[in-house]
């Protein structure tokens, strides 16, 4: 199913695809990787962020995975969107402003049908977006240059925890090694609060996964372990080493001069 914003003209950079060792990758008219699919494994979650990204999965209960509405802002290669469809049979919105990437995805990446596609900017679908209708929310907004989000100031992430439930837990991309993730993750903890946002060690690109939750209450480390341990029995051989995710996972801790309180 899609359907189309209405939003401002801009110019998107051209669809480019490579393959490498039986994974097939999406680009964006330049080197840089957007995201990539195991041709003979689709549903494998290849690409060590994305998996990352899923991390947010330990931040839920284990009874409650598949339930609610998840939400990709981003299309890439469709890894998260073929995930929370399919192997967490989740209702799934992915928003993507490209309708190239959309289209390539159809064509090369198995956009599951039952997944909703809405072509437009992700601020402007947030901005109609319902209240409080989203349980997971994966944010990765890079452009052809991949040197920032294009999306990352507080108003945005307002924006984003606005339509988070209670419980409700949103994960992005950054780049850990960029000159901008110390103010981004900054910025998603003045509107989050300190105490609802933590991190993942950087991958050896550099990619940093930030997780950020609307009132989550964090269990106790056994409850993670066991949580982790469900996930893993679950997903592992899709890719998702949920243990070791639990050895990456570090609280946010404010620099003495910031302040962080949700909005």
């Amino acid at each position: 199913m899609a359907r189309k914003l209405v939003s401002k003209a801009i110019e998107l950079p051209p669809v480019t695809l490579s393959e490498h060792d039986g994974v097939r990758y999406l680009h964006l008219d330049s080197i840089w990787i957007q995201g990539g699919m195991r041709i003979d494994q689709p549903q494998v979650v290849e690409i060590d962020y994305v998996q990352r990204m899923l991390a947010s999965l330990l931040w839920l209960p284990s009874e409650t995975l598949g339930q609610g509405l998840a939400v990709q802002l981003g299309l890439g290669a469709g890894a998260l969107t073929r995930f929370t469809a399919r192997q967490l049979g989740m209702a799934t919105t992915v928003v993507e402003i490209n309708p190239q990437v959309i289209a390539v995805n159809a064509d090369w990446f198995h956009l599951p049908q039952r997944a909703e596609v809405v072509r437009g900017d992700a601020a402007d679908w947030l901005a109609q977006a319902v209240p409080r209708s989203v349980r997971l929310l994966h944010v990765d907004l890079y452009d052809q240059e991949a040197a920032a989000p294009v999306l990352d100031d507080e108003p945005f992430y307002g924006q984003c925890r606005a339509v988070l439930g209670e419980g409700g837990v949103m994960s992005v991309n950054l780049f850990g090694r960029h000159s901008s993730f110390h103010d981004s993750i900054a910025r998603i903890a003045a509107v989050f609060g300190a105490d609802q946002v933590w991190s993942l060690r950087p991958t050896r690109e550099g990619n940093t996964v930030v997780v950020a939750g609307r009132a989550v209450e964090v269990p106790a480390r056994e409850v993670l372990g066991e949580r982790a341990a469900v996930i893993e029995a679950r997903f592992g051989a899709l890719g998702l080493p949920a243990r070791k995710w639990l050895r990456m996972v570090r609280p946010y801790e404010p620099s003495p001069t910031s302040t962080a309180t949700p909005s």
